[in-house]
């Protein structure tokens, strides 16, 4: 990644588990504006974070093929 974000979580998982936290305390409709607004940044930030964590390991997802050359996996498609 480019940029580190402010509290990112060490894993994949952790980023989803709080982005669905966040969800569903935004969805209860019971935050106060500044915490909305707060949520909704958290989360614009988490969903990046998984954005990115996803092309990284599509981009390490490879296949060894007869040739023992290394593939990309969306080559075999």
């Amino acid at each position: 990644m480019s940029k580190k974000i402010a509290d990112a979580p060490l894993t994949y998982e952790s980023a989803v588990s709080e982005l669905e936290a966040l969800v569903q305390q935004m969805e209860t409709n019971q935050l106060p504006l500044e915490l909305s607004l707060a949520a909704y940044k958290r989360g614009a930030e988490l969903l990046k974070f998984c954005q990115q964590t996803l092309a990284d390991v599509d981009q390490q997802v490879q296949i060894l093929n007869d040739t023992h050359q290394l593939k990309s996996f969306s080559d075999q498609q």
